[in-house]
């Protein structure tokens, strides 16, 4: 059974830091490509950054140059460290594994990140 959890979410003030986690077992993780994807309130969920099995990374404009993906294959996690956050950061954030190949993608159940002013 596959399982992404996800972890590290919370509430933190504008300017402020924040790592997610997200443990994935069940897949072999070296053949997944991870990503993060966010969803606030009366949005559509969104990319936010994405990271291959080779380890290319790549971001949305919104969020370059604040947040980083990365991943520890011994682990299998993939994290994402968020810097200078702002209320516009506030979002539900969701783990994706996306094979290397054309196959099913999987989906963590998601953690509340709120940023305050």
């Amino acid at each position: 059974q596959v399982q992404l959890v996800e972890s590290g979410g919370g509430l933190v003030q504008a300017g402020g830091s924040l790592r997610l986690s997200c443990a994935a077992s069940g897949i072999t993780f070296i053949l997944y490509n991870m990503g993060w994807y966010r969803q606030a309130p009366g949005k559509q969920r969104e990319l936010v950054a994405g990271i291959t099995s080779g380890d290319n990374t790549n971001y949305t404009d919104s969020v370059k140059g604040r947040f980083t993906i990365s991943r520890d294959n011994a682990k299998n996690t993939v994290y994402l460290q968020m810097s200078s956050l702002k209320p516009d950061d506030t979002a539900v954030y969701y783990c994706n594994a996306r094979p290397v190949w054309n196959g099913v993608n999987y989906w963590g159940k998601g953690t509340l990140v709120t940023v305050s002013s």
